[in-house]
């Protein structure tokens, strides 16, 4: 089953998508994550947008840092829109094997100005054995934790 959700999201916004369930056993991955500017070839924007496994305690308003490495990062995206171009350019990049049962977060930084930002979001929804819904609960936890020694 796909679930999908849609939003606009102002310049250091962040979203909240509720996916929670109690005992776990829907678990999703990303398998569309799509982008497009509130006034299209009307304003310059530069736009990155970030789907995160959880709540950002802040989102940039200038310059946001993009980590691969990051454990609770789920997808990027960037969209690059002017009143010179033709059409928008932008590059998405969604780490589709990532599983989650928990809520997700997507957060805004447009690095030009102040431009809004819609996004639009498929899930792929899986059922979970008691096993499975498990593992991706601990997983999610742990990868919540804060990174140390």
């Amino acid at each position: 089953m796909i679930k999908t959700f849609r939003g606009l999201l102002g310049d250091g916004g962040q979203d909240r998508i509720r996916l929670g369930t109690k005992q776990g056993k829907i678990g999703y991955r990303i398998v569309k994550f799509e982008l497009i500017a509130y006034k299209p070839v009307n304003v310059n924007n530069a736009s990155v947008a970030m789907i995160w496994g959880i709540e950002q305690t802040t989102v940039p308003t200038d310059t946001p840092i993009i980590d691969f490495t990051d454990p609770n990062l789920l997808a990027a995206g960037l969209l690059t829109d002017n009143a010179s171009l033709s059409y928008p350019a932008s590059t998405i990049i969604v780490f589709d094997q990532e599983m989650f049962n928990q809520d997700i977060y997507i957060t805004h930084t447009d690095q030009e100005g102040t431009a809004s930002l819609n996004y639009y979001i498929e899930l792929e929804a899986v059922s979970l054995s008691d096993t499975g819904a498990e593992y991706t609960t601990i997983k999610n936890l742990r990868a919540n934790q804060p990174q140390g020694d």
